[in-house]
């Protein structure tokens, strides 16, 4: 049997080549105006997944453009809902200004991990995802609360893994700075996205060897060499025999 795999990146930041990105993958996560992105990126990211047939996602993040988004933002639950549900009415409006449908919806950085742990938060989450559209795909880290929370509100989910981003014992991504929480090198996460996508794991620093569910590979669009990357992952993934598709 084929192996599958969606493969997204986190686009319209302002911060990376979306246009050399943007043919090598399959989902687009867009950045809403929160923690990067205005109607100009918006626009011209939903315009070069139009023209290359990638599926177009919300990247709802804490409005906090200094930290990018990374920093954890402590909100009440309704405030929560209504951060995610005023960027996703944003980028839904140039969507469909543009022709495109949205397919899913992935939270970014600090909000995405809070989402990852706290059942609380990640039920908030999917709750404002489903009132706002039911048809959309729900993306969080594998096996952790968010896709739970997203099956439980009736939302299609996708477990999600990491090409480039260091692992814990516990499923977590390791914090950004410290050890190993990057892959820096392109050799090493070129073999970590093949292994992940096909079900051989992933080595932390213990010794442990997880086996993440694999729905959909992510890849950050804030890295220089992300166009190569992406290019290296592309090539490896074919030559291994698992195809590249869409979420949706």
């Amino acid at each position: 049997m084929t192996r599958t795999i969606d493969f997204n990146c986190d686009l319209g930041e302002g911060c990376g080549n979306d246009a050399g990105i943007i043919p090598l993958v399959s989902s687009a996560n867009i950045a809403c105006g929160g923690h990067a992105g205005d109607e100009a990126t918006m626009r011209a990211t939903l315009r070069l997944c139009r023209e290359h047939g990638v599926a177009a996602g919300a990247h709802p993040g804490h409005e906090d453009r200094a930290g990018f988004g990374r920093r954890a933002v402590d909100l009440r639950a309704d405030a929560i809902a209504a951060l995610v549900t005023r960027q996703l009415e944003r980028l839904a409006r140039l969507a469909d200004s543009e022709g495109v449908r949205l397919v899913h919806v992935k939270p970014h950085g600090a909000l995405y991990n809070q989402a990852a742990d706290a059942p609380v938060v990640a039920t908030v989450i999917a709750d404002a995802v489903a009132a706002f559209d039911r048809r959309l795909v729900l993306v969080g880290l594998s096996g952790s609360a968010l896709p739970s929370a997203g099956e439980a509100a009736g939302l299609r989910v996708a477990h999600e893994v990491f090409a480039e981003r260091g692992y814990g014992a516990d499923g977590r991504l390791l914090p950004r700075g410290t050890p190993g929480a990057v892959l820096e090198s392109v050799d090493a996460a070129v073999a970590q996205a093949v292994a992940l996508a096909g079900g051989t794991g992933v080595a932390c620093p213990d010794g442990t060897r997880l086996f993440p569910r694999a729905d959909t590979l992510c890849l950050h669009g804030d890295r220089p060499d992300a166009a190569g990357l992406a290019r290296a992952i592309r090539r490896a993934l074919s030559g291994s025999g698992i195809q590249v598709q869409p979420l949706g």
